[in-house]
């Protein structure tokens, strides 16, 4: 029997409805507007909105497309299907959320929609850690990119990045064991005698394609998709917004200047990749610019690294929706082995 909502309950839902101004992404986009605005007037701020529509034309569509695919998973698929698949502790798991970054096409900011998903789903913390590190660097168009410009030598760079995914991926497995990390709270139990594929099989043979149930899954991924952008969007926006305003007041002729195949210019190196905010595909050509201007190859590896392990849109959306810990740690495991490997390349190559 329908019961018709109390007066007061629906009188608060009105005010907060109202309440547009308090929501984050919209502060955002106010001062992300204002700052567009002021660069007609100001000309230190040209640089900065020239920046910032490049990296939106660059990533805008991306970005989009993680955030309705991240849709269609919540809609779609049952979070028992996650929770069997993604949350057991074993190092296989981590291989197979490696292995799902390596195969997703989504670059680190489109990438960062699917990782929320995963977590809201039941994916346990290391899997989630592991698949958004290895999907910007080791996926596949990214890898014929990389071979464009660097011939065999980006086996170095795809394999090094899979290398960092599951390690660190295995690290905090260790982690969440000894309760130092996040447990994911949206993790369900699994009867042992749950078949994906049996259970997969029974939902399509009962699936039928009506008006009504088509327009019923088009609202529920609209609906999945504005809740995940409500969660990821303004981070993604600060992290532009940054990136274009480092860009604007940082001389460009520090890219070369600092960087030589030596401990002092990976550091640089790795500075200059945390604070600058750009998807893979922009930030590939730049590495290899820093290669060809440099010859030191290990730094081109940190600078396509470091811009995910140290990128602080990702670390920002990590605490805000999984945990502090695991936000504070995910530096902390793989900067290490990025600087690593970087000094191993300069030495190879």
């Amino acid at each position: 029997m329908h019961h018709p909502e109390h007066p007061s309950s629906a009188c608060c839902q009105t005010s907060k409805k109202r309440r547009f101004w308090t929501d984050k992404t919209f502060i955002t986009v106010c001062v992300v507007a204002l700052l567009i605005g002021a660069s007609y007037f100001v000309t230190a701020l040209e640089t900065f909105r020239s920046t910032f529509f490049l990296y939106v034309s660059r990533i805008g569509l991306l970005i989009v497309l993680g955030l309705v695919i991240g849709g269609m998973v919540e809609h779609f698929i049952p979070q028992e299907y996650f929770s069997r698949m993604l949350a057991r502790k074993k190092k296989r798991t981590v291989g197979l959320s490696v292995l799902l970054g390596f195969l997703m096409s989504v670059c680190s900011h489109g990438i960062i929609a699917l990782a929320i998903e995963l977590h809201r789903k039941g994916a346990s913390t290391p899997v989630v850690v592991s698949f958004l590190l290895a999907s910007p660097w080791a996926n596949l168009p990214i890898t014929f990119i990389l071979f464009g410009f660097f011939g065999l030598k980006a086996l170095y760079i795809i394999l090094g990045a899979l290398a960092i995914a599951f390690t660190t991926g295995v690290a905090f497995q260790f982690l969440e064991e000894k309760g130092l990390v996040e447990a994911n709270k949206n993790t369900v139990q699994v009867s042992e005698n749950f078949s994906i594929v049996q259970d997969m099989a029974r939902r399509i043979r009962d699936y039928r394609l009506t008006r009504e149930r088509v327009w019923e899954d088009i609202r529920g991924i609209g609906k999945g998709t504005v809740a995940l952008a409500d969660m990821v969007l303004w981070w993604i926006l600060i992290g532009i917004t940054l990136s274009g305003l480092m860009a604007a007041f940082i001389p460009s002729t520090f890219f070369h200047q600092f960087m030589g195949p030596s401990i002092g210019g990976l550091f640089a190196t790795l500075g200059l990749a945390t604070i600058l905010e750009v998807c893979s595909e922009g930030t590939t050509p730049l590495a290899f610019e820093i290669y060809r201007q440099t010859h030191a190859y290990g730094n081109a590896f940190v600078f396509l690294m470091a811009g995910v392990v140290t990128d602080y849109t990702e670390i920002g959306l990590i605490w805000a929706n999984v945990g502090r810990k695991t936000a504070l740690w995910i530096p902390i495991i793989a900067i290490p082995q990025t600087l690593l490997l970087g000094y191993i390349a300069n030495q190879l190559f």
